[in-house]
């Protein structure tokens, strides 16, 4: 991409997940963006560790890499945080879409006794169904799983992107093709908790106490995964709210893996 964009300076590109715009090798027309998936996956853990009877917990990762390691890594930390005698087993398949691999392994942490499990990419479709097979909760994130089977997809970390979406056409539209980097948080919206009715309030009460704690800055999830003190988090500019502004109409080509 960034040697295609010089060919065309007046069309905006953005990637991700990354934070790097080309602005080192003069690109001034690429956007990047990426998930902050470690915060809501710090969430999602310490619900897994609150919900979790045996204390084993099963993570079903696909590429080690991008936000899908962010969300793991940020999984894992709350569910130590939340009980540090919890046994929070990670596998990684290798891939983002093989639903098989994604099945096995589900397969493999429910024998090692995990009674709660999570996972990342479009892969989840065969843990899911293993999950709803041997009813075991699963914890999303990205998008909405629950219409999978409700019963057991009982929390999701959701992606918003619509903020980002908007200030980029907008923009363009202004004569600005590129140089800014964002960033989806708890605190600017972009990434939004989703917990089921069904769940113990117990358990999404302290979720809702380390969402909240993200959110005021008194836990830097980076510091917790590097095995640091908890600290307050930096400030960022990306963590602005992203305003929806009037757009006139665009032509917007999407390229997917």
């Amino acid at each position: 991409m960034f040697e295609i964009a010089p060919d065309f300076p007046e069309t905006t590109f953005a990637w991700g997940t990354a934070t790097d715009t080309g602005a080192a090798q003069g690109l001034t027309n690429v956007f990047a963006y990426e998930a902050r998936a470690e915060e809501g996956g710090y969430v999602n853990g310490v619900l897994a560790a609150n919900l979790s009877s045996s204390g084993v917990i099963g993570v079903v990762g696909p590429v080690e890499a991008g936000d899908a390691k962010l969300y793991i890594d940020g999984f894992v930390a709350g569910a130590i945080a939340a009980n540090p005698n919890a046994q929070v087993n990670v596998s990684y398949t290798g891939s983002f879409g093989d639903t098989a691999l994604a099945a096995e392994a589900a397969n493999t942490h429910i024998q090692a006794g995990a009674d709660v499990l999570t996972g990342s990419a479009q892969q989840v479709v065969g843990a899911i169904g293993v999950a709803s097979e041997q009813g075991v909760p699963w914890l999303g994130t990205q998008s909405d799983q629950s219409p999978i089977d409700p019963d057991v997809v009982v929390a999701s970390q959701l992606y918003n992107w619509d903020g980002v979406l908007s200030d980029i056409i907008r923009k363009h539209q202004s004569g600005e093709y590129g140089g800014f980097a964002y960033a989806l948080t708890l605190a600017n919206g972009g990434l939004v908790m989703d917990f089921a009715d069904s769940l113990d309030g117990d358990a999404v009460a302290a979720a809702m106490v380390a969402a909240n704690d993200i959110i005021a800055g008194a836990i830097d999830v980076n510091a917790v995964i590097a095995g640091e003190a908890p600290a307050s988090a930096a400030a960022d500019d990306s963590d602005a709210m992203v305003e929806f502004p009037e757009l006139e109409p665009v032509r917007v080509a999407l390229v997917m893996p």
